[in-house]
């Protein structure tokens, strides 16, 4: 988090991050998504000295959006996210799965 950053930002970071990484997502990655929604946040809020105008210009909040653009569209979901979820509920065979075959699976 950046130096100045509220308490009620870093809890939100921490909480992203878990939420992340519950997902099955990389530490690394949980960190990235959790750095990139709470600095939109900053940014919409006017907490930060600079906005990109994408941060400014998108009606929907990160938090309001819940990940929606990940999850929506043609193909849906990732593989990735199927496989974590897929390895949560302990389905055999997942590691050789394609993605069809993990969505068949998990009743997709």
């Amino acid at each position: 988090m950046p130096a100045g950053s509220s308490s009620k930002r870093e809890r939100q970071y921490e909480h992203i991050k878990k939420s992340a990484e519950d997902r099955g997502e990389s530490t690394k990655r949980a960190k990235e998504i959790a750095a990139r929604t709470v600095n939109k946040e900053r940014a919409r809020s006017g907490e930060s000295k600079t906005a990109g105008q994408s941060s400014m210009r998108d009606p929907k909040s990160a938090s309001q959006r819940g990940g929606q653009r990940s999850h929506s569209g043609a193909e849906g979901p990732t593989k990735d996210q199927l496989y974590a979820e897929a390895k949560k509920r302990n389905i055999e065979g997942r590691f050789t799965m394609t993605k069809r075959q993990l969505q068949k699976a998990l009743g997709r």
